[in-house]
């Protein structure tokens, strides 16, 4: 037997171990060299970022500002009771402390935008990653930025996806982990973000959408609000409410995922139905010209810090008192609309038969004619005498049949002319009725304003400039001068009785003429409203049917440079009342502020009040910049004497009991109501000027360019209506008020008089010398060069 040493082995079978040997130490030096190659790729990416840091570190903006975080925020404008009824600035904000957030909202945002936000320290490495990738594999990014991220970026950088904005995003991101807490941090977030419809912050948010205060969102709405943030646009629940509901139903299940909110309070947030805003909800309440007015006060003295530093207004408007001023307006308007011949549909538009071609065509033909409030638009798919059908907004399908096209006949008649008539393709406007009917409607030409104020202070309660605001931002209440009419009469009135003329003593109610010699120019006969003439009858009577003969009558005795210098008194510009006869029919210029602010002056026993409208300004942390205490009456502030408003009370009490605004106590059943009509020369402008003793409230309508409203129309039958719809809320459960009777005045006979006249040492009768027919002409002498008259329009009551 041979035994063999190792050394022994064959050659071939240990040359067959060798390549096997060298293929192990290949793979580990491939290895080796690999491992130091990608490690010098990091070391030197990690050199190149740490130099990009250095580099970018001294460059980066001061952040210290956040500790004190004090974002954009927009001019608020609120009620009396706390309603905002307006905003002003580019960025509508609430800004809320973390502390006041609901933890529903936070748990929505969290789930969503950052579960782990209290855990990491700013920057999520593995998202970094990602976003990295995403970004040079151009394709869509899958959100890694961590909320303390997106603070960087929406304060100080742009959205841009580059690597350099990406270095300065994640260097904020440290700089604000270290400056600030993860509560500052996280507030800043949930004020800041964008969310759509002018809407910055959650706070804003919930009420943009939901119409609600922050504190008193559900689940399922947090969790709507939660998908704002990712695409504003995209997931909005106004414009698109399917995409926005397949979002928060994702939001819901990361909630539950993470263990903010249970399994059960999942499903029942998944099934709440969500009452979302429209556009035409937005509006809240009716105060336009409200805000626009204390937006220019706090412009003129805040400037453009105006729209960025948080003020927020308060104001002496009632909420409930300004929408009931806001609607009895507009009913009142398009009243007197339904009276008018139809102008013609706002546009004529070809109509495709094509499904989807007529949607968009609708949609786009909708978008440019919105609605108008409750005159909406519609366009008709159908048109014949007796019934039309037109599509609204959303594909709604409405049918006008019957008292709904008693306005638009002639629009209907085959005789019409082509841009008269209605047919399919017109753009139309309409309405519902009381019955929840359709009317078709038009938008007036008309205008009117309607202002009420407190007489004891003269704050003011409500304020309407017009019949829409977007439509016409002219203020009709503060901007418009305008002719009274027989509305001016009580102040000419008032001036008589420091002359000695009484509400027993009896005037001629006969024909005036005035020739050329006593004008200057065209001889002059004014006439009454009815062109009928009573003869003899008493200062009372002649004012609560407003007789124009014996407040020209009445003015003669006083002397008209007299009663210039007498109105004044009531707030009154002597420049526009001309010393002239005609002042007696109220010829001159008044806004319908000045009208309330004058009739306030008799129902609060004769004090000048100045209407005011700003109660308290504060900044946004709620510290009073300015504040506004009720001003009391005192005898600095008298205009006449309690006894002259006391008797001018009760002669304007008359008036809406048996005159020409009976239909006011008729109406409202109760007697402590005041006030007088007014219509101007071929009824131009109608008026209505009353009060309470606790409110004062002026109506007006007319055409912006003066023209008839129409030979039948009067305040009386215009503006007063507005006025009872007004007060018939206004006053609900106020308790009827009558005046104490005041030094100096005597009841004899029934009658009110001075005590110096009480025996009838006053003016007993006036233009007596013509005789006791009505119907003879009294001739005028011609007075004094001074005392000339000037020939305006005649007036009517």
């Amino acid at each position: 037997m041979t035994v063999h040493s190792p050394s022994a082995v064959p050659k071939s079978e240990s040359k067959a171990k060798k390549p096997k040997r060298s293929a192990v130490n290949w793979a580990f030096r491939l290895a080796l060299w690999s491992g130091g190659l990608v490690l010098a790729g990091v070391m030197t990416l990690l050199l190149l970022v740490g130099i990009a840091m250095a580099v970018a570190f001294p460059n980066l903006p001061d952040i210290s500002d956040l500790a004190d975080y004090r974002p954009k925020l927009p001019l608020r404008v609120f009620s009396a009771e706390g309603s905002l009824i307006g905003e002003f600035g580019e960025e509508r904000r609430q800004l809320t402390p973390v502390k006041d957030i609901p933890k529903v909202m936070i748990d929505a945002v969290l789930a969503i935008e950052d579960a782990r936000f209290y855990a990491h320290g700013g920057v999520d490495y593995k998202g970094i990653l990602r976003a990295a990738l995403a970004n040079l594999g151009r394709i869509k990014s899958q959100g890694a930025s961590t909320i303390t991220m997106q603070v960087a970026r929406n304060v100080y950088l742009t959205s841009e996806k580059t690597y350099t904005r990406k270095i300065y995003e994640i260097l904020l991101t440290f700089k604000l982990e270290h400056l600030l807490t993860k509560d500052q941090i996280l507030e800043i977030y949930m004020n800041q973000i964008f969310l759509g419809n002018r809407a910055y912050g959650f706070a804003a948010a919930a009420d943009a959408y939901f119409g609600k205060s922050l504190q008193d969102i559900t689940i399922a709405e947090a969790a709507m609000l939660a998908g704002l943030p990712k695409a504003p646009s995209a997931y909005n629940p106004i414009n698109n409410p399917k995409r926005a509901r397949s979002r928060q139903l994702y939001i819901i299940e990361r909630m539950l995922e993470n263990g903010f909110i249970t399994a059960e309070q999942a499903e029942a947030a998944k099934l709440e139905p969500l009452k979302v805003k429209s556009r035409s909800d937005n509006a809240g309440i009716h105060a336009e010209y409200v805000a626009e007015t204390v937006r220019q006060l706090m412009f003129a003295q805040y400037g453009d810090e105006t729209y960025t530093r948080g003020l927020n207004v308060h104001t002496t408007v009632i909420a409930a008192q300004q929408d009931t001023a806001y609607k009895a307006l507009r009913r009142g308007i398009m009243n007197y609309e339904r009276r008018q011949f139809y102008r013609g549909p706002e546009v004529f538009v070809s109509l495709p038969t094509d499904r989807q071609a007529l949607d968009d065509m609708i949609d786009g033909v909708l978008q440019e004619h919105p609605d108008n409030g409750d005159v909406m638009s519609a366009v008709v798919l159908e048109a014949s005498p007796k019934k039309v059908l037109a599509i609204r907004q959303n594909d709604e399908i409405i049918e006008i049949t019957g008292d709904g096209l008693k306005p638009v006949q002639s629009g209907l008649s085959d005789k019409a002319a082509a841009n008269i008539r209605i047919r399919r393709g017109a753009v139309i406007r309409v309405t519902q009725t009381p019955k929840k009917t359709w009317e078709i409607t038009q938008l007036p030409e008309v205008e009117g304003a309607f202002v009420a104020l407190d007489p004891r202070d003269g704050s003011i309660k409500a304020l309407v400039g017009g019949f829409d605001f977007e439509k016409n931002k002219f203020n009709h209440v503060t901007q418009a001068w305008r002719q009274p009419g027989s509305s001016f009469k009580p102040f000419i009135y008032s001036a008589a009785l420091e002359q000695g003329v009484t509400p027993a003593t009896i005037i001629n109610d006969s024909p005036l003429f005035f020739d050329a010699g006593v004008t200057g120019g065209q001889p002059w006969e004014p006439k009454n409203y009815d062109g009928k003439f009573e003869g003899p009858m008493s200062m009372r009577r002649g004012l609560a049917k407003s007789k124009n003969m014996v407040s020209i009558r009445i003015l003669q005795t006083v002397g008209a440079k007299n009663a210039q210098d007498w109105v004044t008194r009531f707030g009154f510009d002597a420049d526009k009342h001309p010393a002239y006869l005609t002042m007696a029919l109220g010829a001159g210029s008044v806004t319908p502020m000045q009208m309330a602010s004058a009739y306030a002056v008799f129902a609060n026993g004769g004090y000048r009040v100045n209407p005011w409208l700003i109660s308290r300004v504060t900044d946004q942390k709620g510290n009073v910049l300015t504040q506004t205490q009720a001003p009391l009456l005192s005898e600095s502030m008298r205009a006449i004497d309690a006894r002259n408003a006391f008797v001018m009370d009760s002669l304007l009490q008359e008036v809406t009991r048996s005159g020409t605004a009976a239909s006011a106590q008729a109406t409202l059943k109760r007697p402590d109501l005041y006030g007088k009509t007014g219509t101007t020369n071929d009824s131009m402008d109608a008026w209505f000027a009353g009060f309470q003793p606790t409110l004062t409230a002026v109506t007006w309508i007319g055409y912006d360019t003066p023209r008839k409203l129409g030979a039948r129309e009067t305040g009386g039958g215009l503006s007063l209506p507005v006025w009872i719809e007004f007060m018939t809320q206004a006053l609900k459960n106020v308790p009827v008020m009558e005046p104490a009777v005041p030094a100096g005045v005597v009841n004899s006979g029934g009658e009110w008089f001075y005590d110096e006249y009480a025996g009838g040492a006053g003016i007993s009768a006036l233009g007596m010398d013509s005789g006791a027919n009505p119907g003879t002409p009294q001739v005028i002498p011609m007075p004094e060069a001074d005392e000339k008259l000037r020939i305006l329009d005649l007036f009517k009551n």
